[in-house]
C-alpha cells in the first residue's frame, strides 16, 4: 500500500470510531446531539487521533484504551473549530466545505455545541478507566495532559492572546507564544498521550512533546501560507481570512519565502528527533512530512 492508501484507510477507521462514540440523538436535548454529530462527522484530516494512535504503536501499545482518547482529542479539536467560526471570533460561514454551525443551527446552539463537545470529550476519555482499570495510573497521567494542553496553559490560552492581538502589531515572541499554545498544544497532547498510555519513559515523553511542538508550529505556518496561496475550493473554507480579520501571521511577518524556509527547517528537525526513537516503519515519518507540507 502507498502512504496515501494507508492514510485514507486510517481516516476511515477513525471515522468509524468517532461514529461509535457519538452520543445517541435522543431525549429533549437531542438537538445538541445532532449538532455535535454534524460537526464531528463532517470529515477532516483526523490528524490528532491518528498521531496519537501511531505514537501509541511506536512505543508498543496494543490495547483498546487508546480509543476513547482518540475520540476525545477529535471532539476537543472540533469544539475549537465551532467556536472559531462564531461571529464574535472569525465569523466564517463555511468549514470543510459545509455551512458552519452557527449558520445551520444558530449562534446560541453553536456556542452550546462547542461546550457540549468539550465536556463530552472528557466524559469519553474517562471511559478508558473501564477498559483498562489496571492502567489507571497512566490513564490519569494522560487525562492530566489532555486537560492542560486544551486549557488556559494550552489551546485556550493561545486563543486568548490571539483574540487580544487582532488588529495589533505584535512581536515575534508573542506570535510564537500564540502558535505554540493555539495550534501546537493539541498536537503535543495527541502524541504525548499515545506515548504515556503505551508506557514510554518520562524522557521519551519529553522528546515526543518536542517533536510535536515542531510539527504543530510548522503546521500552523503552513496554514498561514495556504491562506494566501490556496483557494476556497481546495481548502473547503474561506481564504485570506487572516487578512480579513487583521491578524499577524508568519507570512505577514516574514513573507512567503522566509515562512516556507521556517517550515522546511522545523520539519527536518522534527523528523530527525523522530528517527532517534527508532520507529519500526516509515508511516509516522511520512505522516509528519505530509502534515507539514500539505496543500490543503
Amino acid at each position: 500500500m502507498t502512504f496515501k492508501e494507508k492514510y485514507q484507510d486510517k481516516v476511515v477507521q477513525i471515522d468509524k470510531l468517532l461514529m461509535r462514540y457519538c452520543p445517541a440523538k435522543e431525549g429533549h436535548q437531542s438537538d445538541i446531539m445532532d449538532a455535535m454529530e454534524y460537526n464531528l462527522l463532517a470529515g477532516g484530516k483526523r490528524i490528532r487521533p491518528m498521531l496519537m494512535q501511531e505514537v501509541y504503536h511506536l512505543f508498543g501499545g496494543t490495547e483498546d484504551m487508546i480509543e476513547p482518547f482518540m475520540a476525545a482529542i477529535e471532539m476537543i479539536h472540533t469544539y475549537s473549530l465551532v467556536h472559531d467560526d462564531l461571529p464574535a471570533m472569525d465569523n466564517d460561514d463555511y468549514r470543510r466545505g459545509r455551512k458552519t454551525t452557527h449558520i445551520v443551527y444558530g449562534e446560541d446552539m453553536a456556542i452550546l455545541t462547542g461546550d457540549a463537545l468539550l465536556n463530552y470529550a472528557f466524559e469519553t476519555a474517562s471511559t478508558a478507566f473501564d477498559l483498562a482499570p489496571e492502567k489507571s495510573f497512566v490513564i490519569g497521567k494522560a487525562l492530566q495532559v489532555l486537560s492542560k494542553k486544551a486549557g488556559i496553559y494550552g489551546m485556550i490560552g493561545g486563543q486568548v492572546v490571539d483574540v487580544k492581538s487582532t488588529g495589533k502589531r505584535i512581536d515575534a515572541e508573542t506570535l510564537d507564544f500564540i502558535y505554540k499554545l493555539k495550534t501546537a498544544a493539541l498536537i503535543e497532547a495527541s502524541m504525548m498521550i499515545g506515548a504515556i498510555l503505551a508506557g514510554a519513559s518520562d524522557e521519551e515523553v519529553k522528546v515526543v512533546e518536542k517533536i510535536a511542538e515542531k510539527v504543530g508550529l510548522s503546521f500552523q505556518i503552513q496554514d498561514d501560507i495556504l491562506d494566501v496561496e490556496s483557494t476556497a475550493e481546495v481548502l473547503g473554507k474561506p481564504i485570506h481570512s487572516d487578512e480579513k480579520n487583521d491578524k499577524m501571521t508568519y507570512v505577514t511577518w516574514k513573507g512567503l519565502k522566509e515562512a516556507t524556509k521556517v517550515v522546511e527547517q522545523m520539519s527536518k528537525e522534527a523528523v530527525s528527533m523522530l528517527e532517534s526513537l527508532h520507529p519500526s516503519d516509515d508511516f509516522l515519518k511520512q505522516l509528519l512530512l505530509y502534515l507539514i507540507h500539505r496543500e490543503k
